[in-house]
This record gives C-alpha cells, structure tokens and sequence, in this order.
C-alpha cells in the first residue's frame, strides 16, 4: 500500500480579494490499494488544536466522504464544544464505484419506485471491508493518535455497508450509524442475516443506531422489520436505537442522523449539570467515578476531558472553593502534563489562595510549554507570568 498525500481541504471565509483567511478542515491523501487494486482518495480531518497536543483520539469513518465530511466535522465540532461528545479524527472515504463497495451480494437489477436500475459491479461490500480491515485502518492508526475507538457512518448503500458491517466484522467497529440504509436490498438479505447473527450471539459491546426519513413504503417496511429484529436481541452489551425523521427525505437525513447517532453512542458522557446555573455537579472523585463508568460502558479507558476538569476547577475558584478547586486543578495538571492550560489554570488557583511563588512556577511552566507547542494563548501565559513576577518573561 502507497500513500501519496495531494492536498489540504480548506473553507474560505470572506473573498481572497480582501485578505480573506482559509480555514483547513482536513487533508486528501491518495491509498495505493492493493485490495482492491485501484487508487483510493481519503479525506483525514483531525480536531481543533491536534498538532498542539499528544492526546489520541477516537476515529469516524465516512463513507460518500466528499459529500459528508464538512457538515461531520461541524457536528462533531459543536457536540465536543458542548461537553457531549469527545473530539474525534474523521476519514472520509470518497468513491470509485459506490454500487460495487457499498453492496454486500451480487444483484445485477434492481427495481424501486417502478423503476429499474442496473447494477453490474454490485456485490464487493466484503472486499471494501478487506481494504478498510487490512489497509486503511492499519494506515490511519500508525500516521494519526488514535484510540482504539471506531465508529462507522454510512447513507443509503453505505448505510446497506454500515449494517452489514455489524453481522460480518463486529469486530472492526465499536459503533455504527447507519442513516437510511437499503435495507430492502436482495430480498431482504440484512434481515435474515439479522436474525441468524443475534440467535447467535451471547454478548455485543457494540452501539448501532439507524435512521430514515420520509422515504416510501418500501423503505419503511424494510426499516420497521429489521427494528423488530434488533428488538428481540438478546445480546449483553450491546445498545441499539432507530429515529423516523419525518421532516426529512432520502437525501436530507444525514446530518440529524449524525447528530442524534454520535449522542446515543456517547450517551451518558458529559458529567451532570445544575439546571440553574449550568455548573457542573461533583467532587473529584465523583468525576472520576463518572469517566469510569463511561469507560465501562465504551469498552475503552476515558480520561476525564482537560476541558471539563479545567472548568469545574473555575466553578469552585468562583464559589470561593480555593482547595476544591485546586483539587481538580492538580489532577488535570496530572493528567495532562504536556498542556499549557492546565499550568495556567493552576497557576491562577495558587494566586487565589495566596501561594505566590508555587504560582509562579506554575505560569513559568505554562508559558514554557505554550512557546514550545505553538498554543495560540501564549501571549497570555506570558502575561500571567510577566504580570506576578514583575519583569519579563524569558523563553527556554
């Protein structure tokens, strides 16, 4: 497998005549793909600030990426910016022949609605996931930090790829979405597999979510079968759950079905709030004992996310809760250590509590780190340190 990187996917704000600034939502990379014996474009977005840090994260596969990755990255943007969701790397994999990868058995024609739709290369889901499996995966993990966390979105054929997934490799995917699948394909094929799988199974630590818009007859016959059928498993662990959208049609289910799937994968993330203020609720200990349960229920080791321990620490600073609040100050710096934020955030509790010179240190250490990383919040680490030590800064 080669790798040829092409170029970077940038939105551009304002007009180029006037100084306008791209903003770069991810990179195209071509797969020399010994698989499937063809090149393959993928499209790799990684979260705000991940040249800045050592933090790994889980990774969303895309398929029909070019159409999806920008509206992905906005969601999965905005629920991580509200505490719902971790930040994720997003692989969007664009198509060659969608009718060929997408489809998991061989239907040459196929009628819907009345009419008929030839499909000759039909039936390579399974050698699309060799490539996913054995090329594309093993890629990603070794160029990007990842967790060992994947989830797998699909629409219409791709949702067809993201169902099928589920019964052929449990293994690959920790979570799928699958938005309008074609669940009607070859006489209903996903339902009879369906049900073999789950008579099968004991155990599923897995999370499926499945969607469908406003789309006729017989895609909502299908999807009303096949709901029966995830109903009656009876497999421990795994968690499931179907959305009708009825203001949505085949082409516009996506991004609410993104939405509301990447919220029941991650139901249960964020820590509890007071409705009244939005303060979250809890000690240090409470907090931990939340991210353990989190972990339980993913299947992986979740850290407690710097930027929730960063603001319960602020919420006690406001409370005049100086040690509670350098509590959680030090466990971030613990748990965080390449951060400069968390130094900063420390540094500002031990000012508070009247610790000047161990604050001190702890703006010298977040400045030290800002310059070295490139953090953008650099010049106020500086200004911290500079305004509590009375002369300038010097970088290391």
């Amino acid at each position: 497998m080669k790798v040829i990187p092409v170029a970077a996917l940038v939105v551009f704000l304002g007009h180029a005549a006037l100084g306008g600034e791209p903003i770069t939502v991810g990179e195209r990379l071509t797969i020399a793909s010994k698989v499937l014996g063809e090149g393959r474009t993928i499209l790799v977005s990684t979260p705000p600030g991940y040249g800045r840090g050592q933090q790994r994260y889980p990774v969303l596969y895309l398929t029909d990426g070019d159409a999806h990755l920008t509206h992905t990255r906005g969601t999965v943007d905005f629920l991580a910016r509200n505490g719902l969701m971790p930040q994720v790397i997003i692989v969007g994999i664009t198509n060659t022949d969608r009718n060929r990868d997408l489809t998991p058995s061989k239907v040459p024609v196929r009628t819907l609605g009345g009419r008929t739709f030839q499909l000759p290369t039909s039936g390579g889901a399974d050698n699309f996931l060799n490539f996913i499996d054995a090329e594309l995966v093993p890629y990603v993990e070794a160029s990007y930090r990842t967790e060992p966390f994947r989830i797998l979105c699909g629409h219409s054929f791709g949702g067809l790829l993201a169902t099928h997934a589920l019964f052929a490799r449990p293994e690959l995917f920790n979570a799928i979405i699958a938005v309008s699948p074609t669940l009607a394909w070859d006489d209903d094929l996903m339902l009879k597999r369906g049900k073999r799988f789950f008579a099968e199974r004991a155990d599923l630590k897995r999370a499926f979510f499945m969607t469908l818009g406003d789309e006729g007859e017989q895609y909502r016959t299908a999807f009303d079968r096949f709901a029966k059928v995830l109903k009656g498993n009876k497999a421990s662990g795994f968690r499931w759950a179907t959305m009708i959208l009825e203001d949505e049609d085949h082409g516009s289910t996506v991004l609410r079905s993104h939405y509301y799937g990447l919220k029941m994968i991650y139901e249960g993330w964020r820590m509890a709030r007071d409705p009244a203020t939005g303060d979250f609720i809890g000690t240090v200990a409470d907090l931990k004992s939340h991210y353990e349960e989190v972990s339980e229920r993913l299947g992986l080791t979740v850290k407690p996310p710097e930027q929730v321990v960063n603001q319960m620490g602020y919420q006690a600073l406001q409370r005049q809760e100086r040690a509670t609040a350098l509590e959680f100050f030090r466990f971030n710096v613990a748990g965080y250590p390449d951060s400069a934020n968390v130094y900063d955030s420390l540094g500002e509790g031990l000012e508070q509590d009247g610790q000047l010179d161990v604050a001190l240190e702890s703006y010298r250490t977040a400045y030290q780190i800002g310059v070295k990383s490139g953090d953008p919040n650099s010049p106020l680490y500086k200004q911290h340190l500079e305004r509590l030590s009375g002369k300038p800064a010097e970088q290391k």
